[in-house]
């Protein structure tokens, strides 16, 4: 029987001649007090005092597996910051995957590094996130950048099935999260995270991989309890709205929406699909630039009019 493995990385290989080689900046655990440790990178920017973006990735990823296409040229002009979320990854292991602890983890994650209001840019799940930090912890944000994302999830009926679904499915199975399967398997498939970056389609199947299918499963639930519809137009940090006009996940008029709930938010578009932060980086990138840099000059403006 063939290795499916080994059938995806060839199909990787023969779609995607153009992805980017992988430059890995170097990685280190960050203890946060009173919640674990999770794997974090931090690549300086140009000068000590560069403006500081942090990313939050996307659904059954790692931080550098979303971002790995980006960080080079954002690191250009800003201090570039990206860690796994809980259970992707190298992220902090817990009884439960709430988004709610996520942003709280993200406010954890600046304070430990002394960072001062940031701009706090996700993709996908990582864009919820990113929301929940604003919500939660409203200070500790100076701008945020959402990338498709959505206010809500359960728009339909078949979303309505399919979240309630996972939500049971993943209470039925929560004490999981201290099972020794679980454990063993996710540590087995970390060992290898950064082991060759030779082969792209390699290292990014071994990124994807590290995520256990429970992690996915309970990540999937806690997003289908999302609904931020009610306080985003609350929100009073400068804003992006990267929309990928491709994406059969996440429709672009949704995402659109989402922008026009948000006071002054501005919209960028990538010719892409929901997988475009990777598969078609070189649309999405451009995008990504420009909306960060727009962001961050709206974040000085507006740091000036506080003061």
């Amino acid at each position: 029987m063939p290795d499916p493995v080994q059938l995806s990385l060839r199909a990787l290989r023969g779609h995607l001649p153009d992805l980017p080689p992988v430059d890995l900046p170097d990685g280190r655990w960050l203890e946060l007090p009173r919640r674990g440790r999770t794997w974090l990178t931090d690549v300086p920017g140009p000068t000590p005092d560069a403006p500081t973006i942090i990313l939050l990735h996307a659904i059954s990823c790692t931080g550098l597996l979303t971002w790995f296409p980006s960080i080079p040229p954002l690191a250009e002009r800003y201090r570039v910051i990206t860690f796994d979320q809980r259970w992707h990854g190298r992220g902090i292991t817990s009884e439960r995957f709430l988004v709610s602890d996520c942003a709280d983890d993200v406010a954890a994650v600046v304070d430990e590094l002394g960072l001062d209001r940031p701009l706090i840019a996700g993709y996908s799940m990582g864009s919820v996130i990113a929301q929940r930090v604003w919500r939660q912890h409203p200070d500790t944000v100076g701008g945020l950048l959402l990338a498709a994302s959505t206010d809500h999830f359960r728009t339909n009926g078949r979303e309505r099935v399919f979240h309630a679904g996972m939500e049971v499915g993943m209470g039925l199975t929560a004490t999981l999260s201290r099972s020794k399967v679980v454990t063993r398997a996710s540590a087995s498939a970390v060992e290898a995270l950064d082991a060759d970056t030779s082969d792209t389609a390699r290292w990014a199947m071994n990124q994807w991989r590290s995520s256990s299918p429970w992690a996915v499963g309970q990540a999937v639930a806690s997003l289908g309890r999302h609904h931020s519809t009610p306080w985003l137009s609350n929100i009073d940090v400068p804003t992006a709205v990267v929309v990928t006009t491709r994406d059969l996940v996440l429709p672009p008029d949704r995402q659109r929406d989402l922008a026009a709930r948000i006071p002054g938010a501005t919209v960028h578009e990538a010719a892409c699909g929901h997988a475009g932060c990777v598969l078609e980086h070189k649309a999405f990138v451009p995008a990504l630039l420009e909306a960060t840099h727009v962001t961050m000059a709206r974040m000085r403006d507006h740091d000036r009019a506080r003061t």
